[in-house]
């Protein structure tokens, strides 16, 4: 199934550029374009794409803003967040709003492609290298706010703990499945389980929220 992408961007020049590279690509069909995140909702209730490249810094509506309303709407789109910088506060406030993971603008042709059918698929795309220094840059706004268990980590059972843990540190469900040496059913049985305990909306919700509660701390 061809996955269909929406590329928001108020440069011209990053739009173009990611939609040549994107429709080169196997499976993968740029349907549309946004200059900014007002737009970009526009385009997504009318094109229902699966993925939308999100830059951030736009005039009129900013992509966490319109990370927001996208996810809010509940929509199936994901939302791959675009950035020029590897440490960005609107790029961890749009991973906590509930885009599906983040992409430097410098990333290869290839790393784009991969990033998008990753998202496609319902996995979380976390670069431990860049994100493992977002969140501990940025947990400091947790430890401000005593951000201690609100939804009670306490109520998942140790197995399910174990799942999260994994699922912060970047494994997939087959990954940690063979890890834990059991089947890859029963590792989404129990993200479903973890993410309906914790309220949260996706793994990298789930992982964000991991390393805010300290039960994973960056390596």
């Amino acid at each position: 199934m061809t996955i269909r992408v929406l590329i928001v961007d108020d440069q011209v020049m990053v739009r173009e550029g990611f939609s040549v590279l994107l429709n080169a690509m196997d499976g993968i069909e740029v349907v549309g374009e946004a200059v900014d995140g007002r737009e970009a909702i526009e385009q997504v209730t009318a094109l229902r794409p699966d993925v939308v490249l999100m830059d951030i810094r736009m005039p009129r509506m900013n992509g966490l803003e319109a990370t927001r309303e996208i996810v809010a709407a509940d929509t199936d789109a994901k939302v791959l967040v675009l950035t020029t910088f590897d440490l960005d506060e609107y790029v961890y406030q749009a991973l906590r709003a509930g885009a599906s993971g983040f992409l430097l603008k410098d990333a290869s042709a290839r790393q784009l492609a991969d990033g998008v059918r990753v998202v496609a698929a319902g996995e979380a795309l976390l670069a431990p290298s860049v994100t493992k220094r977002l969140i501990v840059e940025f947990s400091k706004i947790s430890e401000a706010r005593k951000l201690a268990d609100p939804t009670g980590t306490g109520t998942l059972t140790e197995r399910e703990t174990e799942v999260l843990v994994l699922i912060a540190q970047g494994l997939s469900n087959g990954e940690i499945a063979d890890r834990l040496v059991v089947a890859e059913s029963t590792i989404k049985t129990h993200v479903s389980r973890i993410l309906v305990k914790l309220g949260l909306r996706d793994r990298t919700q789930a992982a964000v929220y991991a390393y805010e509660t300290r039960l994973v701390t960056p390596a």
